[in-house]
């Protein structure tokens, strides 16, 4: 039974995701995603300026006149959203948590492939495969995936629910034959990954993509603070009174970002950071414009 809280949620994401597609994305994800190639569409009568490469001999033969072959993109791809939903994400320190600001995500662009009549489907994973669901197209599809991504709950047997991003990669690889624009959200929480990152990268057009909120980047100096590793159980008291300690959080931080954007630059993999207390349309955005000029 859904509660008449997450019907608001769903809600509200559709109306803001279908409004930001068409007042800012309208015309920036055709142009981004394209299709897989060329299709035959028709053969018309030459006119001038038409590419003389283009002439169909046989049917210029038989009718005496000239006529081109006319060639239209083959548009339709599939978008795949491997999601991470592990207890990690569970964490914001501003108004949304993690996974919020990953299932809006996710929902814009669900909304953009669907305008663009491309197919969506959907993978989410902890440290197992929680969910899959297949290829489709349509609003009630979306909506679903939406619902999904809101209404995950591993259950309270399974609380402290880790990750396994290299697990992910390996299934989707399985799953999806035909090429197709992946995009990986997760918070990157793990290890031991790389190589199932650059295989699947291979085969497909894989995009990562960072959750992060503030607080992981830096602390507050508060005193002391009790935190917990929301996976594993496990907590520790810090002093963030220390400035010493508030350095050295942050230079972990900076240096855990900086590791994985060289592993996503030399691996080819396009990236793009989301954070909980900024707007994703605009990161999105310049996203695409960043993806556009190196085209």
């Amino acid at each position: 039974m859904i509660s008449k809280e997450l019907i608001k949620k769903i809600r509200y994401i559709q109306i803001y995701t279908s409004k930001a597609v068409n007042d800012i994305l309208a015309g920036e994800y055709h142009s981004v995603f394209k299709g897989q190639g060329m299709e035959f569409d028709e053969v018309r009568a030459y006119q001038p300026g038409d590419d003389i490469r283009t002439i169909d001999w046989n049917v210029t033969a038989r009718t005496g006149h000239p006529y081109v072959k006319r060639y239209v993109e083959e548009r339709e791809i599939t978008v795949f959203f491997l999601v991470d939903l592990s207890a990690s994400g569970d964490f914001g320190s501003r108004e949304k948590l993690k996974n919020e600001v990953a299932a809006e995500f996710c929902a814009l662009l669900a909304f953009s492939a669907i305008k663009n009549n491309d197919k969506v489907g959907l993978i989410v994973f902890t440290d197992i495969i929680e969910l899959f669901i297949p290829p489709a197209k349509g609003t009630s599809h979306v909506l679903r995936l939406i619902r999904e991504l809101l209404y995950f709950n591993p259950g309270e047997i399974r609380k402290k629910t880790g990750t396994d991003i290299a697990l992910a990669l390996d299934y989707l690889g399985r799953v999806l034959n035909k090429r197709g624009v992946v995009f990986l959200v997760s918070d990157f929480l793990d290890q031991n990954f790389e190589k199932p990152l650059k295989v699947l990268a291979r085969r497909h057009d894989l995009i990562a993509v960072t959750v992060l909120d503030p607080r992981e980047l830096a602390l507050p100096d508060v005193g002391l603070l009790e935190i917990q590793d929301a996976e594993t159980g496990e907590t520790l008291v810090i002093d963030t009174g220390s400035k010493t300690v508030r350095s050295n959080y942050a230079r972990l931080a900076r240096e855990k970002r900086e590791k994985l954007a060289s592993l996503f630059q030399t691996t080819g993999i396009d990236h793009i950071q989301l954070f909980t207390d900024r707007d994703y349309v605009l990161d999105l955005v310049k996203f695409f414009r960043k993806r556009m000029k190196k085209a």
